[in-house]
C-alpha cells in the first residue's frame, strides 16, 4: 500500500508558443501518453501550458488552440519540452528572450530535464541553458543557429542529441525519435518499442543517424532489401555474411550494398551492429542471462565484443547498463533524469 501511494507519474510539461506547429506539439502527448506499468498506471502525465494565462495560442495553420494551463505549470515539471514555433520574434532574430518568456522559464525548477523539437532549441539557447553544450536543430537552420549562438556546439547532421538533462532534436519526425529515446532511457526498450508499435513508427532510429542523406530516390519498380532485413532479424544470434543477405534478394553483393544504403541510409554492417545492440539492450533490461549468453543471443559472439560495441554505441558497459535498469525497477516513481542509460 505504501508503495502504491508513493507512485507518481513523471510529469511532462509542453510549452506551447504562438506560431507553433500542431504536428510537433502533438508528438509529446502521443508518445508519453502511452506508456503504462504492469499495473496499468500511466508512467507519464502530460500537460500543455502557455506563457500567458489559459486561453488561445496561435498556430502556423489556419486555426488556434485553447491551452488550459498558464506558465505556473512549468514549476511542476519533471521534464519540459519546447516544440517548434515560427513566431519566436526576438528569440529567433536576436537570440534574446521576451520578458514574458523569461518570466515563464524562470519558474522551471533546477534539475528539470529540458528538451526541444526543431526550432524550439532557440528558446533553450536564448535562456542560456545550452552554453558550452552540444545541440542540434533542423539541418536547414543549423548554420544560422550556430552564428546566433556561437557558444553552443551545434551538430547539424544528427537526428537528436542526448546530453543528460538537455536534449535537442532536428525537425518534425526527429521529435518522435527524441521522445521515444527518452521513454527508452527512462523505462527500457520494451516499453519504448510498445509505444512505437502502437504509434506505427520505427522503434528506434539512433540519434547519430544523418538528418538528411542527399541521394536519388530509388525507382519504385526496383526490388527492395526488406526481405533480407527481415531474414537477418530472425537470425541475429548467428553469423551473418553480406553475401547471405544479398542472396535473399537474388542480388550481387555490390548491387545489394548500394540498394541497402539507398533505402536504409547506412551500410548492411552498420545496420546489423545497430540491431544487435538493440537486442542486447533488451536482454540486459528484461532477463537475468549471463553476459556471455546475452552476447551470444545478440550475435556478438563474446562478452568482450559486446562490451566494445555497447561502449561505443551507448557510452556505458553492459553491466553498468543492466544496473541502471535494475535500480530503476526498485524505484516506485520509475523515472530517470540523470545522463544516458
Amino acid at each position: 500500500m505504501a508503495r502504491e501511494s508513493a507512485f507518481q507519474p513523471h510529469r511532462v510539461v509542453v510549452l506551447a508558443l504562438d506560431g507553433l506547429l500542431p504536428f510537433e506539439l502533438g508528438i509529446p502527448h502521443r508518445i508519453f501518453g502511452r506508456p503504462q506499468d504492469a499495473e496499468g498506471r500511466h508512467l507519464y502525465e502530460v500537460v500543455t501550458c502557455s506563457v500567458r494565462p489559459p486561453g488561445p495560442v496561435e498556430t502556423d495553420a489556419d486555426f488556434s488552440i485553447h491551452v488550459g494551463n498558464g506558465p505556473e505549470a512549468l514549476a511542476t515539471a519533471d521534464t519540459v519540452i519546447v516544440p517548434a514555433s515560427y513566431e519566436l520574434g526576438p528569440v529567433f532574430e536576436e537570440g534574446v528572450l521576451t520578458d514574458e518568456l523569461a518570466a515563464a522559464l524562470a519558474r522551471i525548477r533546477p534539475g528539470t530535464r529540458l528538451a526541444s523539437i526543431c526550432t524550439g532549441v532557440y528558446v533553450l539557447a536564448a535562456a542560456g541553458y545550452l552554453d558550452g553544450r552540444p545541440a542540434t536543430t533542423h539541418w536547414a537552420d543549423a548554420e544560422r543557429f550556430q552564428r546566433l549562438f556561437p557558444r553552443i556546439e551545434v551538430d547539424p547532421d544528427v537526428l537528436f542529441i542526448d546530453d543528460g538533462d538537455l536534449l535537442t532534436s532536428a525537425g518534425v519526425a526527429a521529435g518522435i525519435d527524441l521522445c521515444l529515446h527518452m521513454v527508452r532511457r527512462d523505462h527500457g526498450s520494451a516499453v519504448a518499442n510498445d509505444v512505437a508499435r502502437r504509434t506505427v513508427v520505427p522503434p528506434h532510429r539512433d540519434g547519430g543517424q544523418a538528418q538528411y542523406i542527399h541521394r536519388p530516390v530509388p525507382e519504385p519498380q526496383l526490388a527492395t532489401t526488406t526481405a533480407a532485413r527481415a531474414w537477418a532479424l530472425g537470425r541475429l544470434h548467428e553469423p551473418i555474411q553480406l553475401r547471405d543477405m544479398a542472396e535473399q534478394e537474388a542480388m550481387s553483393v555490390r548491387t545489394f550494398t548500394r540498394r541497402f544504403r539507398e533505402e536504409v541510409g547506412m551500410s548492411p554492417g552498420q545496420w546489423l551492429t545497430q540491431q544487435r545492440v538493440e537486442r542486447a539492450r533488451h536482454l540486459l533490461e528484461s532477463t537475468d542471462l549471463s553476459m556471455d549468453q546475452v552476447a551470444q543471443d545478440a550475435g556478438f559472439g563474446t562478452a568482450q565484443s559486446m562490451r566494445q560495441h555497447l561502449q561505443a554505441a551507448l557510452g556505458v558497459t553492459p553491466s553498468a547498463y543492466r544496473r541502471t535498469f535494475r535500480m530503476e525497477a526498485t524505484d516506485p516513481i520509475g523515472t530517470s533524469r540523470t545522463g544516458r542509460p
